[in-house]
């Protein structure tokens, strides 16, 4: 969507017209909290929500998801009650939803960023991209196939900047000229298959993504928003050349939305918010803190963001599109993962704990985000030592066998011993290194535990392993899983020795743990 056409549906939204606010809006709104459901990159917004709680008295509550998986709590009914409104990305993703726009009023765009490809200032030189509004997708893929460039990019099953990332690449390379359909993908799989052999870092969010990059530096360049890139090169230092492809972008909008579900006083405060957030202080705030753009015709970008217009490419054109996009996705197009999962099976996982294990990884060989094809699977149960290593891959066209032969070894896991978690993370590091090849995996070591370590290697001495292996070894990061009475400050220190991140099943499902992994695998 053109920025002048953003501004035009601000316009009409502010007057009640676009979102059938009318009298509603009237209504003079006193303070009050609002609990909102919001895409994780938006968390830099906190001194802006800080600004508004000073203008409005409007105090924000936020919990921070992944796009599309906040769209799944949407449609599933889980966000009735607990949030009052969602701020998604990209109202792309509402409206390939009809279950879910039916659940959310007033969308308006509050701010946009386009997903960009940042390069290292090398390698664009090395490649001689000396013109970076000139360069298109098929130029990025064709130095991605030709084996000269690797780079990130987020899961587009969990996160929208993968998702745009995807849509834009397939149209690009489809030559597409208007919303994708069946035969654009279908045109544009050979080309997609040589450009996603070049993802060596995949994440479930935009910002760890910028984190793991740096922490990992196996990747040359990182598909992400603008804002995101041109942050990091404020803050952080990095030197990205950022392109906005000539032959189309996907910009995110970032839509406020109540939800139908909360009660009428609750959608005045967002509404409230709302104008707020479009006032010309608040885009200026926004702007300058964090790199997007004003949508608000009066306030200029700042000064990084070049003025120019982009290329604008739409969503699918439906969502049986997208799906069989996605799924072609995780199953044909990219690199395939090798995960080793060390899984605590100590005496003090007896009875519900080792039964919730046992559920949360059978889910996986079922079901909607099953393992993937491709996919290798290792299962290392430990106690006082690591009790077996067994593997197993996922075969295209015929999965069966390998996630019955997963189950039954899941089923057959005992709890006994004591918690051996820093020698069995050695032997995990050790088996990568044995099982390498040259097929192109993206790696991953899932830890669950729920205790503390109380034999074998100490943390000072897994340590000193980690930092002695060669560098491409320790670009296999560790995500532990808080449960039980495991303790958060280790786990939370292998996950940053590791450039890993600490997931939480201590206040949730231990499944939805290992779901919300498989968008970092």
């Amino acid at each position: 969507m053109r920025l002048r056409l953003i501004a035009v549906l601000l316009a009409c939204a502010a007057l009640g017209a676009c979102t059938g606010g009318g009298d509603e809006e009237d209504r003079a709104v006193t303070g009050g909290t609002v609990r909102i459901l919001a895409s994780s990159e938006l968390a830099d917004m906190e001194p802006v929500l800080a600004a508004a709680r000073e203008a409005t008295g409007i105090t924000v509550e936020a919990t921070y998801s992944g796009t599309l998986d906040a769209v799944e709590t949407v449609a599933e009914g889980k966000a009735d009650g607990r949030y009052d409104a969602v701020w998604l990305a990209s109202g792309g993703q509402l409206r390939l939803r009809p279950d879910v726009a039916r659940k959310v009023v007033s969308q308006t765009p509050v701010m946009a960023s386009p997903v960009a490809f940042g390069v290292s200032a090398e390698a664009a030189a090395r490649l001689g991209w000396t013109d970076p509004e000139h360069t298109s997708w098929a130029q990025i893929q064709r130095a991605v196939a030709d084996g000269k460039l690797t780079y990130g990019m987020t899961d587009p099953l969990r996160s929208n900047s993968g998702y745009s990332a995807l849509i834009a690449v397939a149209s690009a390379l489809s030559h597409a000229q208007s919303a994708l359909t069946d035969a654009d993908v279908q045109r544009a799989t050979p080309g997609l298959t040589e450009f996603f052999a070049g993802q060596s870092l995949t994440s479930g969010s935009s910002g760890w993504l910028a984190d793991a990059y740096l922490h990992q530096g196996t990747a040359e360049a990182l598909i992400n928003y603008e804002s995101v890139l041109l942050t990091l090169n404020r803050d952080r230092h990095t030197d990205f050349t950022v392109i906005r492809p000539s032959d189309g972008v996907v910009t995110a909008d970032y839509p406020l939305a109540a939800l139908t579900s909360a009660p009428p006083d609750v959608r005045d405060r967002v509404r409230a918010l709302t104008r707020y957030l479009l006032g010309e202080d608040a885009q200026r705030l926004i702007t300058e803190r964090t790199l997007r753009r004003p949508v608000t015709a009066s306030v200029d970008p700042a000064e990084p963001l070049p003025p120019g217009k982009r290329r604008e490419l739409p969503y699918p054109g439906s969502r049986s599109v997208s799906d069989a996009l996605l799924a072609s996705y995780e199953h044909k197009l990219r690199r395939p993962a090798r995960t080793v999962y060390v899984l605590d099976t100590s005496g003090s996982m007896k009875g519900d704990r080792l039964r919730d294990l046992k559920a949360a990884l059978t889910e996986l060989t079922g079901g909607g985000r099953r393992f993937r094809d491709r996919e290798e699977v290792t299962l290392m149960p430990f106690g006082s030592a690591v009790k077996s290593t067994r593997t197993h891959t996922v075969r295209p066209g015929a999965p069966d066998a390998a996630l019955e032969a997963i189950r039954a070894d899941v089923d057959a896991l005992a709890a006994e011993g004591d918690t051996a978690i820093f020698s069995s993370l050695e032997a995990a590091y050790g088996y990568l290194a044995e099982a390498a090849d040259d097929t192109p995996y993206l790696t991953t070591i899932v830890l669950m535990t729920d205790g503390e370590n109380t034999a074998g290697s100490s943390a000072e001495g897994f340590r000193g392993f980690y930092e002695a292996l060669p560098r491409e070894r320790r670009a296999t990061p560790v995500f532990p899983i808080v449960f039980g009475d495991s303790d958060r400050s280790q786990l939370a220190g292998i996950a940053e020795l590791t450039g890993g991140r600490l997931f939480d099943a201590t206040e949730g499902p231990l499944d939805a743990a290992f779901e919300e992994i498989r968008g970092y695998q």
